[in-house]
């Protein structure tokens, strides 16, 4: 599946979202492959929102997309428990980022960090509203939505219009997506990496707890 620029600017008109444009074209690659933990750990375009200690033993990444409903539900039933038992404690790092696969997860990734800033605990329990609400601002009126999310969350009608047109902020968003697709070989979401080995789709409780006991003996 290729989204093209054309294709995506059709989904926004579609959408209600026209303030948004310029989300780069994603080429999904279907070979999936581990990559060392030091490419999932390179620098990119926008700063890691991340839980738990830089220095951890044992980081775990996930990318996501705000619209997938294996995310939510991830993030509402498994991530609890991870953190609870290993962020908490200082036994792992988690660090989210944004692979947005529509132009509704865009939207919905750019809110989060405008609310946020750098602030990853906000961040977090931002991502974490917007995937409990997912049903109400994916499937009904995204923009009103959203709009009202921003305010719950402090923003004034302005400042959620003009994050939603932060042409910078979608660029870098769709850099980040471009390389965790290409370097990385990210073509679905939920995707893990533990210490740079990749999980792809959601996973249980009890196989992160496994995987990450083993890399705790390591």
């Amino acid at each position: 599946m290729i989204l093209t620029r054309r294709a995506f600017t059709a989904a926004l008109s579609l959408t209600g979202l026209g303030l948004l444009a310029g989300l780069s074209p994603l080429r999904l690659i279907t070979e999936a492959m581990a990559q060392s933990a030091a490419d999932v750990a390179k620098p990119v375009s926008l700063p890691d929102m991340a839980l738990g200690p830089a220095n951890a033993p044992v980081t775990i990444t996930e990318f996501a997309s705000m619209t997938c409903p294996h995310c939510a539900a991830f993030t509402e039933k498994v991530f609890p428990k991870i953190k609870s038992e290993y962020i908490d404690s200082g036994k792992i790092r988690f660090v989210f980022r944004e692979f947005p696969l529509d132009v509704k997860a865009a939207a919905g990734s750019m809110l989060a960090r405008c609310i946020a800033k750098d602030d990853a605990g906000k961040y977090f329990a931002v991502v974490d509203m917007l995937f409990r609400q997912q049903n109400e601002w994916v499937l009904k009126n995204t923009t009103e939505t959203l709009t009202r999310i921003g305010k719950q969350a402090g923003l004034s009608q302005q400042q959620v219009e003009d994050c939603l047109k932060d042409q910078a902020l979608l660029d870098k968003i769709a850099a980040d997506q471009k390389y965790a697709n290409e370097v990385l070989k990210v073509n679905s979401t939920p995707t893990f990496f533990l210490n740079g080995e990749m999980m792809k789709g959601e996973q249980s409780f009890e196989e992160f707890d496994k995987r990450i006991k083993s890399l705790l003996k390591s």
